[in-house]
C-alpha cells in the first residue's frame, strides 16, 4: 500500500566509552620509567662535565741576554720540532768565542814551550848523570894510588912528594863528584819546576777549552728552535726586544692533546684505566670524540693547590673532593682542538 510509512531507521547500539588513566597515574609512572633510566644509566657510565682539553704546552725561554734580531714565527701560525724560532744578535757572543779561542790558543804554546823544555831539561839530566859513573871510577882509581904510593913512601921505594901528589890527585876527583852531583841534583830540582810547570799549564789549557766550550754554547743558545711540532701562543716577543734568560717568549702548544676530567672522589669506584671514554666538545655541538683512561692523579687538585684545606683547624665541613683523570684521545681529531676548551666525559665502566 502506498499510504503505508516506511519502518523506523535501526537504532545503533552505545558506544563504550574509553576511560582515560589519571594524570597523577601517568606522572608516576614517567617518574618510575624516569628513575628506572638513570639508574640503569649510573650503572654503565660515569660522567663529567668537570673536564678540560689539555696539551704539554712548552713556555719557549732564552738562555742568554741579547737583543732580538729576527722573528721567524708569528702568532697561532705551526711549526715542526727543530724549526729556528727566534734569532738573537749573535755579535757579542762571536766575540767572545774569538776570545775564548785565542786565550786557548795561547795556553796551548804555552804548554808545549813547557813540554820542550821538559824535554831538554831530561837530556841535560840524563848528561848529569852519565857523568857519575866516570867520576866514581876515577875517585876510586884516586885512592888507590894513594894507597900504593903512601905504601911505598913509608917503606922507601917513594918518594914523599908522589905521595902527596896522589893525596891531592885524590881530593880533586873527590871535589870533581861532588860538584858533578850536585849539578844533577839541580838539573833534576829544575826538571821537577818543569813538571810543575806543565801541569799549571795542562790547567790552563783545559780550562781555556772550557771557555771556549761555553763561549760556543752561548753562541748557539742565540738560534731558539721548536722544541716540539705544534703552534704559536701567547706570543709576547719582537723583533728588537732585549730579552733576558728565562723570559717566556711564546707558548709552544703541541699538536698531541689529551683530557683532564675531575671526577669525584665518589665516582671513582668503577673507573679502571684502559676503560673507553666517550667526550663531548663544548666548541663543536655534534661532535662525539672517542678516548680511554690513561691514568689517575695521587692526589686531589685540593691537595695539590696554592692554599690547601686545613681540616685539623677551625669547623671541619666534608666537602667532597674531586681526582683528575687523565683521558688519551683516539683517533684523528679536529684542527681547532685547543687547550683549555670545556668537554664532557663520559665513561663507560661496564659493558651491556
Amino acid at each position: 500500500m502506498s499510504g503505508t510509512p516506511p519502518p523506523p531507521a535501526p537504532v545503533p547500539p552505545p558506544r563504550a566509552v574509553r576511560r582515560r588513566p589519571p594524570l597523577w597515574l601517568l606522572g608516576i609512572v614517567g617518574f618510575v620509567v624516569l628513575a628506572l633510566i638513570l639508574y640503569l644509566h649510573g650503572l654503565f657510565v660515569v660522567e663529567t662535565d668537570d673536564a678540560t682539553i689539555e696539551a704539554d704546552t712548552v713556555t719557549v725561554t732564552p738562555k742568554v741576554a741579547a737583543y732580538v734580531l729576527a722573528l721567524h714565527v708569528s702568532d697561532n701560525s705551526a711549526f715542526k720540532a727543530g724549526q729556528l724560532l727566534v734569532e738573537l744578535d749573535p755579535r757579542d757572543f762571536l766575540t767572545a768565542r774569538d776570545s775564548a779561542q785565542a786565550a786557548l790558543d795561547g795556553a796551548t804554546a804555552q804548554q808545549e814551550a813547557i813540554a820542550a823544555q821538559f824535554a831538554a831539561q831530561a837530556q841535560i839530566v840524563a848528561a848529569d848523570a852519565s857523568k857519575l859513573p866516570g867520576d866514581r871510577a876515577n875517585l876510586a882509581y884516586a885512592q888507590q894510588e894513594v894507597f900504593r904510593y903512601d905504601t911505598l913512601a913509608r917503606s922507601g921505594a917513594g918518594t914523599r912528594q908522589d905521595s902527596q901528589k896522589t893525596a891531592a890527585d885524590f881530593s880533586v876527583q873527590q871535589a870533581a863528584l861532588n860538584t858533578d852531583e850536585a849539578t844533577l841534583a839541580a838539573a833534576r830540582a829544575q826538571l821537577g819546576v818543569l813538571r810543575a810547570d806543565a801541569d799549571m799549564a795542562a790547567a790552563s789549557t783545559h780550562a781555556a777549552q772550557s771557555a771556549l766550550a761555553q763561549a760556543k754554547l752561548n753562541l748557539s743558545y742565540t738560534k731558539i728552535f721548536a722544541p716540539v711540532s705544534g703552534t704559536v701562543a701567547n706570543r709576547t716577543v719582537q723583533t728588537g726586544n732585549y730579552v733576558q734568560p728565562g723570559q717566556a717568549l711564546l707558548s709552544a702548544v703541541p699538536d698531541e692533546v689529551f683530557v683532564i676530567a675531575n671526577f669525584k672522589e665518589t665516582q671513582l669506584a668503577g673507573i679502571r684505566v684502559g676503560q673507553p671514554v666517550s667526550i663531548s666538545v663544548d666548541a663543536f655541538p655534534g661532535l662525539t670524540l672517542r678516548g680511554h683512561v690513561d691514568s689517575f692523579q695521587r692526589g686531589t687538585g685540593a691537595y695539590f693547590a696554592l692554599l690547601p684545606p686545613e681540616n685539623a683547624t677551625g669547623n671541619f665541613v666534608k666537602i667532597i673532593q674531586r681526582v683528575p683523570v687523565k683521558i688519551l684521545l683516539d683517533g684523528t681529531l679536529p684542527d681547532r682542538l685547543a687547550p683549555g676548551m670545556s668537554v664532557e666525559v663520559s665513561v663507560a665502566i661496564r659493558s651491556l
